[in-house]
């Protein structure tokens, strides 16, 4: 893709193409949890919610769980279907929340935090990093971009948070009552990543390192699956991976570590030779 040139809020050429459409009432909560419980915002942070479908409960529901925590917060919800916008537009919206036609180019607007949930699934592997970097020239400095995914009922998904100088970290969030095996995460993969899941690649030992954690942590099972959980991801720590935050956040059935642990080996490659020029 393309950068358009920059003009005024709201007047920006729309980049992208329009989302699948398909949504569910509280299918984002444990990444709106993950943003609100561990990203800091400035004073009265612009969240803008790219690509929210053919209803806009979503982006309605993140507004109302940024502002239980700061009701300075401002949400916009960016749409590249104009009749999905103008439907969103037509309700009742509370003071704060308002809705846009935009796309990659966000309007015009320089978000503190950009939240793109099930967006870029639908563009190939090459595309979806040049949505990245379009993405990330957008925010507002040390902004954040979350790019993830998940199921229909939001009970498994996972994402990638970025700043404009990149990936910083790889979170997977589930419903641990209802996982069979952490490999399972791998449906839910960003597209950074879900075509990387083979031998030889970091994302890839991640998940086995994990299913065997999984499996050594299988006594803990009668005390409950959250516990099996929590002691399978400190069973990744003990073999060394970098795993982030601490029990409070593993028993929400959530992992974090940061990207370069699991960045493809080719990306990886190059920022060493970067370096070393």
């Amino acid at each position: 893709m393309k950068r358009a040139p920059r003009l005024a809020a709201g007047r920006a050429r729309a980049l992208g193409l329009p989302t699948r459409g398909t949504t569910n009432p509280n299918r984002l909560r444990r990444m709106d949890r993950w943003l609100v419980d561990t990203q800091p915002l400035p004073p009265s942070a612009l969240v803008v919610d790219l690509g929210y479908g053919s209803s806009p409960v979503t982006t309605v529901e993140l507004y109302g769980r940024l502002r239980a925590r700061r009701p300075d917060v401002r949400v916009v919800g960016l749409e590249l279907d104009a009749e999905r916008v103008a439907a969103a537009a037509d309700a009742a919206a509370p003071p704060g929340l308002t809705f846009r036609r935009g796309g990659f180019e966000l309007a015009g607007l320089r978000p503190a935090v950009v939240r793109a949930a099930n967006v870029l699934r639908q563009y190939d592997e090459a595309a979806a990093a040049d949505a990245w970097r379009t993405l990330g020239r957008g925010l507002a400095p040390g902004g954040l971009l979350i790019d993830g995914t998940c199921d229909e009922l939001g009970r498994i998904g996972g994402w990638v948070a970025l700043g404009p100088e990149g990936p910083r970290t790889l979170t997977f969030a589930v419903r641990v009552a209802s996982l069979d095996r952490p490999s399972t995460l791998a449906e839910r993969l960003p597209k950074a990543l879900i075509h990387r899941n083979v031998p030889g690649e970091r994302v890839h030992a991640l998940l086995v390192a994990f299913d065997a954690a999984w499996d050594a942590a299988a006594p803990m099972a009668p005390f409950g699956p959250r516990q099996r959980w929590v002691a399978a991801v400190q069973g990744l720590a003990a073999e060394g991976w970098p795993v982030l935050d601490g029990v409070r956040r593993w028993r929400l059935g959530e992992l974090t570590l940061p990207w370069e642990s699991v960045a493809p080996l080719a990306e990886l490659d190059a920022d060493q030779a970067r370096l070393g020029d």
